[in-house]
């Protein structure tokens, strides 16, 4: 939440118009959408699981270091391929008209130690809806971060850049501890909750199920490349989980992006709930390799606006929207990778500290701002 209000020149009607004007993007996409976005996903799905393959393959030979550099770079591509790309994409339901049974929301399982249908409410239903909302989105800080200035500062707060690095290192762990809000679930009547413990022995399932693809089959399908195998494989993910990490927080953590109060969602109207998201994200800016491999989260802002649209339209989307961020003088947070990253881990280091001017808030006002 920032002093000067970025949307305060932007009158209740001009918010309105800027809903029914990104609604009308919206619908031209649909009633746009057909085989050549259909060949795409197929494409990249086939294109994702040959790349697995041939680079499994190629690690039976690890013991040799060029076949070990060689198919941990191709496992490491294929597994961030099937997390963004796919996986993610998928599972927002952006494949769903397609009505194909094996590329389908509800269906999809992806290579992950959160389990889709927790991860999709988590994701799809809570981070979405709540976008950038202290105490009710999520993926704001993960649970463990500050994540603005009006938060109350506590010692814990100083070693938020370290559990940053620890959650981006093990990040599919962290999503799916988050997942079951296990935090909150950690007291003891909460973890003899029927629901809660049915979740936890789904995602204790899941675990179990990548541990031995990964560390067991895997590396004894390679015999005496069993070590490297195994060291390759961890490899892959650790760059996969930091890579994902990294995406994510580009998208909604750099500086000039907006944070919001629980109350200022009430009643919020479908324009208001756009304008959340425009000032609620930032985007990657980049080729088009750049954006394949961020599963097209480097648009991050059309990501938000339009979380069921096909991720290969995106491009064509960002251009539209931006015209309405010049047509409504709001700002467009996006930059180059470095730049996003090194804005994200100075607001990380910066609210880490307690601030040197704390503000004075109202009574209620503290209170809403409930450490994320």
């Amino acid at each position: 939440m920032t002093a000067i209000d970025p949307t305060a020149h932007l009158t209740a009607e001009q918010i309105e118009e800027l809903g029914r004007e990104l609604d009308a993007i919206r619908d031209e996409v649909i009633a746009s959408r057909g085989e050549k976005d259909a060949a795409y996903i197929r494409k990249v799905i086939s294109a994702q699981r040959k790349l697995e393959l041939v680079s499994r393959g190629v690690l039976l030979f690890s013991f040799f270091p060029p076949a070990w550099l060689i198919g941990t770079a191709g496992l490491s591509v294929a597994k961030i391929m099937d997390n963004m790309e796919i996986g993610h994409n998928v599972l927002h339901g952006q494949w769903d008209w397609m009505r194909d049974p094996k590329i389908h929301s509800t269906t999809w399982e992806w290579d992950h130690v959160s389990p889709s249908d927790q991860w999709r409410h988590s994701h799809n239903e809570l981070h979405h809806t709540y976008t950038n909302v202290i105490g009710k989105d999520n993926d704001l800080g993960y649970g463990i971060m500050r994540v603005d200035e009006d938060q109350k500062w506590h010692p814990f707060h100083l070693g938020q850049p370290l559990w940053n690095f620890i959650n981006a290192c093990f990040f599919e762990y962290g999503i799916a501890a988050y997942d079951l809000e296990l935090g909150k679930n950690l007291h003891k009547r909460r973890r003899k909750d029927p629901e809660f413990r049915a979740r936890a022995k789904a995602v204790g399932r899941k675990i179990r199920k990548q541990v031995l693809k990964d560390y067991v089959i895997h590396p004894l399908l390679s015999g005496p490349s069993f070590l490297t195998t195994l060291a390759a494989t961890f490899t892959a993910n650790l760059v996969r989980n930091i890579w994902s990490h990294s995406v994510i927080m580009c998208g909604h953590f750099p500086e000039g992006v907006q944070v919001f109060e629980r109350r200022s969602i009430k009643g919020e109207t479908r324009g208001q709930w756009y304008l959340r998201q425009m000032m609620g994200s930032a985007n990657i800016s980049g080729s088009r390799a750049m954006h394949f491999m961020t599963g097209n989260l480097s648009h991050q802002i059309e990501h938000h606006l339009f979380p069921d649209l096909p991720s290969n339209r995106y491009a064509e989307v960002a251009v539209k929207v931006r015209a309405l961020f010049d047509k409504y003088e709001l700002e467009y947070v996006t930059g180059p990778l470095p730049k996003q990253v090194f804005s994200a881990w100075h607001k990380v280091f910066r609210l880490s500290l307690p601030n040197k001017k704390p503000k004075v808030d109202a009574p209620d006002r503290e209170q809403e701002l409930v450490a994320a």
